[in-house]
């Protein structure tokens, strides 16, 4: 019997005659998560026949899926046989370690594309504060319900709720929110790849009004198909668009129209929030504009995508590569509604000060990783609740390569970076601990000689 990343199983017998039965499934810890939630993970059955020598990988694959739910901090799984035989019985036990899922927390975040734009300005005026709220697993069923009252210099209030299944065999979901944001201050354009902006205490220069409804169908553990449609309306100030005649629609004071969207995605990484194993990649196709709102002439259609592989060359060592990319239909897009690099996860490292505006774009992000402190488990003495007091945590240096293109057609005398080659490479290095958190430290530089260190509290790759 060998120990392998919480899993303890008899995976010494290479003879392929060999079976075992999995007399009973025996589940422990989950104290809130449901049975069914937790068997619909699991890529084995009670009174499968299993070939020994596959045992490891069906256990690996199985504990992989039950950790990327994001419902468990920890999954111990192990074995223990009840016969032996040509053909041996065995209990498969399943311990866990649930997440807190009850989140009524403070905001007091600062506002930005990421943290070393607002780092560049050190604006203190461009902070958010409210609350948050989040009840996770409702009911025990991977249900989640979103409460927020954001106030500050974005201001948002939303609620939502989201269930993953709702029929019998699991494979459908649905969820529904609604919500609105409003702003003082608004980037009204992009001047040498710079956001500029404009602000108005005595009144909103932007105000948004959304609520989408979503449809989801998992037919097997891998693949996700995502179907939304939303609607949103916007009104802008006068003075926003006197200072962009191209900020709106046809320059005119409101825009509202429906979105109809589609995603495809396919999901073999062995841990999503931070992934060392597998292959990912999805597609997605947005209709923005259906023609039957006063706005009837918007028309926008986006089509993106992206491809994620990742390698385990040793225990220590791997490599991965990202590449993703974005066309849309429609060259003469308002500039409230574009977005090239420099938002999210869609930027070349090196470049995080900047945006590269633009209707069309690809990424390449490739990155060299080698485990400085392999996953570790360890437990706070003074913290009693296990959801709490037991950690992991793992520690990763990295070299990286990144390249990127922004095709624009509007805008190429304000930003010199659009329309060309863009390239970063650097160092850096990568903190993973529980709760889905991942801390990124990283020097680079960048196709212009620029340096610096950047902060990232998500994982970009």
């Amino acid at each position: 019997m060998v120990r392998n990343d919480s899993i303890l199983i008899h995976s010494d017998i290479k003879d392929e005659s060999v079976r075992f039965i999995i007399d009973s499934i025996s589940l422990t810890g989950n104290k809130q998560t449901r049975e069914n939630i937790i068997l619909r993970e699991l890529v084995f059955f009670q009174n499968d026949t299993i070939p020994a020598f596959s045992l490891v990988e069906i256990i690996r694959k199985s504990r992989e899926n039950l950790l990327n739910t994001s419902l468990f901090n920890f999954v111990t799984v192990e074995d223990s046989i009840i016969s032996r035989g040509s053909i041996s019985h065995i209990i498969i036990k399943i311990n866990f370690v649930e997440r807190w899922y009850l989140w009524p927390f403070p905001i007091f975040e600062i506002s930005g594309r990421n943290f070393n734009s607002w780092w560049e300005e050190k604006d203190f005026s461009k902070v958010n504060y409210g609350m948050f709220f989040i009840k996770e697993n409702c009911r025990g069923r991977m249900e989640s319900l979103k409460l927020l009252l954001r106030l500050g210099y974005d201001e948002k209030y939303e609620v939502s709720y989201d269930i993953p299944y709702i029929n019998e065999k699991q494979t459908f979901g649905a969820g529904l929110g609604a919500g609105w944001s409003q702003n003082h201050e608004v980037a009204y354009q992009t001047v040498d790849n710079k956001l500029v902006y404009v602000h108005n205490e005595q009144d909103y220069m932007i105000k948004n009004y959304f609520s989408y409804f979503n449809l989801t169908h998992r037919p097997n553990f891998y693949q996700h198909h995502l179907f939304q449609a939303s609607y949103n309306f916007y009104s802008f100030a006068d003075t926003v668009l006197n200072l962009n005649p191209d900020y709106s629609y046809n320059n005119d004071k409101t825009n509202e129209y429906f979105t109809l969207f589609y995603k495809f995605a396919v999901d073999h990484r062995d841990f999503k929030v931070y992934p060392l194993q597998g292959l990912y990649y999805d597609f997605s196709i947005s209709k923005s504009g259906l023609g039957i709102l006063k706005n009837g002439d918007i028309s926008m259609m986006d089509i993106a995508g992206s491809f994620r592989k990742y390698w385990e060359l040793s225990k220590k060592i791997h490599v991965s590569t990202d590449l993703s990319g974005k066309i849309s239909t429609n060259r003469d897009q308002p500039y409230f509604f574009q977005q090239g690099m420099g938002y999210g996860r869609n930027f070349v490292r090196g470049y995080e000060l900047y945006v590269i505006e633009g209707q069309s774009y690809w990424l390449s992000k490739n990155t060299f990783k080698y485990s400085l402190v392999p996953t570790q488990e360890r437990k706070i003495g003074f913290i009693k609740s296990e959801k709490f007091g037991k950690v992991h945590y793992a520690l990763y240096i990295n070299c990286f390569f990144d390249l990127g293109y922004v095709h624009d057609y509007n805008n190429i005398e304000y930003n010199s970076m659009s329309n060309k080659l863009l390239f970063g490479s650097g160092i850096g290095i990568d903190l993973v601990t529980y709760y889905d958190m991942v801390f990124r430290v990283e020097y680079s530089v960048n196709r212009m000689g620029e340096t610096g260190f950047y902060v990232h509290f998500k994982d970009t790759l």
